[in-house]
């Protein structure tokens, strides 16, 4: 396997982390958004991650040669009824004066964001020792 491949499989983490980031920016910054219609309300979002491994074509089998990524294979939407709230004031209020709040839960919302930062240095961590390692290894001829 090639020294440079980490830098694809930590990259694809990367951007598999970013894209949770951003499902969860999102969702936080409509968890308090409302709607007069269940319908329309927003509902939460969250990416579903596939492990890819895939034979390099070409490859022998004595290579074993394969390619490893992360990939975002899609995002769902939370299925979960939103919540109706009794507030006849509100310009979006239905006939019955309630209005619909997103399913997101903030604190589950938090901790996602603190673990998908956490992933994202770690994959960031990888890549520099990575780089660390490989220019010590260049450096060993130098004597």
């Amino acid at each position: 396997m090639s020294s440079f491949k980490i830098f694809d499989i930590a990259g694809s983490g990367l951007s598999a982390q970013s894209v949770r980031l951003n499902t969860v920016a999102s969702n936080l910054a409509n968890a308090d958004s409302v709607s007069g219609d269940p319908a329309t309300v927003y509902k939460a979002r969250h990416p579903i991650f596939q492990a890819v491994q895939q034979q390099i074509q070409g490859a022998s089998s004595l290579d074993n040669q394969s390619e490893a990524a992360v990939r975002v294979s899609g995002i769902m939407e939370s299925q979960a009824a939103p919540q109706m709230r009794y507030d006849p004031g509100n310009p979006l209020a239905n006939a019955q004066g309630n209005v619909y709040a997103p399913n997101v839960n903030v604190i589950e919302e938090m901790t996602d964001m603190i673990s998908a930062s956490r992933a994202y240095q770690d994959n960031v961590e990888v890549m520099n020792t990575s780089k660390d390692l490989m220019l010590a290894t260049l450096k060993l001829g130098q004597s």
